[in-house]
């Protein structure tokens, strides 16, 4: 989380020094008139209103995603794997094991910087392309006190104590590929909306699990997860005003046994 805050805090340092670039040239887009009569010498100033024009590729600084995780389960729980993964009751080998707090289970998403590209222009429409470079961030909350061991046949147990708090996270570097359409509804008002996907490797996993007996233990291992993701995304939102996301991953977040894809849905903060 220092990390997120760090780069929140770099954000807006950014938005402050732009402020003052903005205010900058508004000053020095102000025509001075000199008037000479009788009654002596007046200099007025009268600001001159300078559109700025829109370049068709920039670089956009700081976009995060800040929501809530919840997994899609499409297990076969009466799979040979997937009971040989358990090492469980067989009344604990469902769906229910992986029941999660979901106002805990975040997700966040930092895009430090995003190339645009401007594919159309109109009174009404535009249309934008676009690339990033980032981080994806999935943290799991769980109900139930379950354990990932990486052995060398990794599994999950229930364990014999009780957690105060029962964490699973990882952390992907995630390229994103998008297209942005905004579309004008008034004056100053454009409905804006996106389609994408985006590709990540796994940098890291792990479990932290908090209770009276044994403190607080964090364990960072592969586990039995894949490296590689795939995410489909989507936003929608007023333009300058709010936006909302969502990404449903496409790939299993498993290598073998368990199929379960994370899906997450939140506010976005910046944007193209």
């Amino acid at each position: 989380m220092k990390f997120i805050y760090g780069l929140l805090a770099l954000m807006l340092t950014h938005t402050a020094v732009q402020a003052q670039e903005e205010k900058k040239e508004a000053d020095s887009s102000k025509r001075k008139t000199i008037t000479i009569n009788k009654n002596g010498i007046h200099i007025d100033t009268t600001a001159i209103k300078v559109k700025k024009e829109e370049k068709v590729f920039e670089v956009e600084f700081g976009i995060v995603d800040i929501g809530i995780n919840t997994i899609q389960d499409n297990t076969d729980y009466s799979s040979a794997a997937v009971k040989n993964f358990l090492q469980v009751p067989a009344d604990f080998q469902n769906s229910n094991l992986f029941t999660m707090r979901s106002g805990k289970s975040i997700n966040v998403n930092v895009y430090p910087l995003v190339g645009k590209f401007r594919v159309l222009k109109t009174k009404q429409q535009k249309i934008y392309m676009s690339l990033g470079l980032g981080l994806q961030m999935y943290n799991f909350r769980y109900n139930k006190n379950i354990s990932y061991l990486n052995e060398a046949q990794p599994m999950v147990i229930l364990d014999s104590i009780g957690f105060t708090k029962n964490k699973l996270g990882f952390t992907y570097l995630s390229v994103p590929l998008g297209f942005t359409f905004k579309t004008k509804l008034a004056e100053k008002a454009w409905l804006v909306y996106g389609v994408g996907i985006s590709g990540g490797y796994r940098i890291a996993s792990w479990t932290k699990q908090v209770s009276a007996e044994r403190g607080k233990d964090k364990n960072h291992d592969k586990f039995n997860f894949n490296d590689f993701n795939s995410c489909l995304t989507g936003e929608i939102g007023l333009d300058g005003y709010f936006r909302l996301y969502a990404s449903y991953q496409l790939t299993n977040l498993h290598e073998n046994a368990l199929e379960q894809k994370p899906f997450c849905i939140g506010i976005r903060i910046g944007g193209i």
